[in-house]
């Protein structure tokens, strides 16, 4: 049987974005612009390596997110992902990294795996919790923040890079793994790529197909949610030093002052 590597990726507000919150204290993803988690393209591309490595190896793109979540889908099947899952249902606004993982891990089921490929974090939530949840949901054994990944023999292997020390490790598929920003520059879309991204078939799941129920998902299934959000303040104008001899005692002076030194 062939290699099935499926990649969990997740659609994000740009960072370089006016980012906000909801009215329901959830992420503002109307009013900005979204794309592929940048951490999560080091996931693909690692997925991609692999694949490349075993002859016959499919690679399958998962996410879990509103309509516009099929931007990040085309991404990575135009990087070269063969094919991709989206999970997409009203009753999902809200859920958090709980309620996710158990998406994803039901998605996982119904599609089939060897093994499962995330980044080490998403850039907007930045929890790094969710790979260690799936492989619990699935029961399958975990290796992350992975600077260094292979397939042998039916196991994968990696690096981990502490900051003492770096560590080998290896499991038995099926396995989760998570890959740190270290692990190898993703590749750029090319033309041809982007063209056939549009030709790759885009599977559309919702909770029922799932077989989940709707009340343990979402923001009122939800374990962890945002109580309570404060807008950050405008930026106000520095205090502007003119030096005329006295420069340096001045600025000593405010940084004393605000307690810098």
């Amino acid at each position: 049987m062939s290699l099935r590597i499926v990649v969990c990726v997740k659609y994000v507000p740009d960072a370089t974005g006016d980012r906000r919150f909801a009215d329901d204290a959830t992420t503002d993803r109307e009013g900005v612009d979204g794309l592929l988690s940048e951490l999560d393209e080091y996931g693909v591309e690692q997925a991609l390596r692999i694949a490349a490595a075993h002859e016959g190896a499919e690679v399958t793109v998962l996410t879990v997110g509103p309509d516009d979540a099929k931007d990040a889908l085309r991404k990575a099947l135009s990087m070269g992902a063969d094919k991709a899952v989206h999970v997409n249902d009203d009753d999902i606004h809200g859920t958090d990294a709980l309620g996710t993982s158990a998406i994803l891990a039901a998605a996982l089921e119904r599609t089939g795996y060897d093994l499962v490929v995330c980044g080490m974090a998403s850039t907007d939530g930045v929890m790094g919790v969710l790979p260690a949840l799936l492989a619990e949901r699935l029961g399958v054994p975990q290796a992350t923040l992975l600077s260094e990944v292979t397939v042998e023999d039916g196991q994968v292997k990696g690096r981990r890079d502490g900051d003492a020390a770096s560590e080998t490790l290896q499991a038995p598929l099926p396995a989760v793994v998570s890959v740190t920003d270290q692990s190898g520059e993703a590749r750029y879309p090319s033309f041809k790529g982007i063209m056939a991204a549009k030709k790759k078939p885009v599977q559309s799941l919702d909770l029922d197909d799932l077989g989940i129920d709707a009340d343990t998902v979402g923001l009122a299934g939800a374990w962890t949610r945002v109580q309570d959000v404060t807008a950050r303040p405008a930026r106000t104008r520095g205090v502007i030093v003119t030096d005329q001899g006295e420069g340096g005692k001045q600025l000593a002076a405010y940084l004393t002052e605000q307690k810098f030194i």
